[in-house]
Formats: structure tokens, C-alpha cells, sequence
């Protein structure tokens, strides 16, 4: 394969893949708890922590497509955990009290995963990880 990638195990693409797979499934058991997926918990604590965020403001903190972010809101009003405003042009949503109730377990499942992968990888190696793998994400993008 050149001096790119010399075999599976090198090869960025493939290994990054196989370890969002590993990662995701630690993630679902973790959060099963919640009844919403992962990323869904993401965006929820986000909004928890910013009342009245607009679903622009979202799309750009998640990196999601706006489509995407819009069905999760539709899936979280449907449950009761979120409230819509238009203002305008823009969408501004905020956390309702059932919402906002899930936070203490959120924040638990949150840290339940942390622990879990620490444990698995070491602490230094997973926050490092972390790092990098946000910072190679931003460049890629750029």
C-alpha cells in the first residue's frame, strides 16, 4: 500500500473506524439508562446548559447537518424534554423541566463512560486521545 498505509492496522481511515465502533458500544450500554442515544444526550446537556440556544447555534456545536439536529428536537419534544421558540428567522430551544431532570443522570452516565474507557486505555492515553482526535477532526475540516 505505499508508504501511506502499510497494512490495516496503520491505515488511519480503518483503525479510526474500528475504534468508533468499540467506543459506541461502551457509549449505548452506558447510556441506555437515559432512554436516548449518546449523541442525543450530548445535544440535550447542551441545551440544558444554554436555555434558549438556537438550533443553529446546535448544528455548528455538534458538527451535524441541521436536518439531523431537527429530527433529534422533534424526538425530544415528542418526549417531553425540550420546548421550541421561534424568534424571527430562528429557533431557539430550551430545556423543559423533565428535561432538565435528566441532567444529574446524564451526568452520571457521562462519567460512568469516562471511567470506563480510562480504565481500559489508562487515563492519559484516553485524554490524549481525545485531544488529538479533536484537533486532527478540525483540520480535516479546514
Amino acid at each position: 500500500m505505499g508508504d501511506t498505509c502499510t497494512g490495516m492496522h496503520y491505515c488511519l481511515y480503518f483503525t479510526s473506524q474500528a475504534f468508533a465502533r468499540s467506543i459506541n458500544r461502551l457509549a449505548e450500554e452506558e447510556f441506555a439508562p437515559t432512554g436516548l442515544a449518546p449523541s442525543q444526550t450530548y445535544l440535550l446537556m447542551l441545551i440544558i446548559d444554554k436555555p434558549g440556544i438556537t438550533q443553529k447555534q446546535l448544528a455548528i456545536g455538534m458538527q451535524l447537518a441541521p436536518s439531523t439536529i431537527t429530527r433529534f428536537i422533534d424526538t425530544f419534544v415528542r418526549k417531553g424534554l425540550v420546548e421550541r421558540k421561534s424568534e424571527g428567522k430562528l429557533v431557539c430551544v430550551t430545556a423543559t423541566a423533565k428535561g432538565a431532570d435528566l441532567e444529574k443522570t446524564i451526568g452520571q452516565v457521562w462519567a460512568n463512560l469516562y471511567k470506563r474507557y480510562s480504565d481500559a486505555m489508562g487515563k492519559d492515553v484516553g485524554d490524549d486521545l481525545a485531544i488529538r482526535l479533536d484537533q486532527a477532526a478540525k483540520t480535516l475540516e479546514s
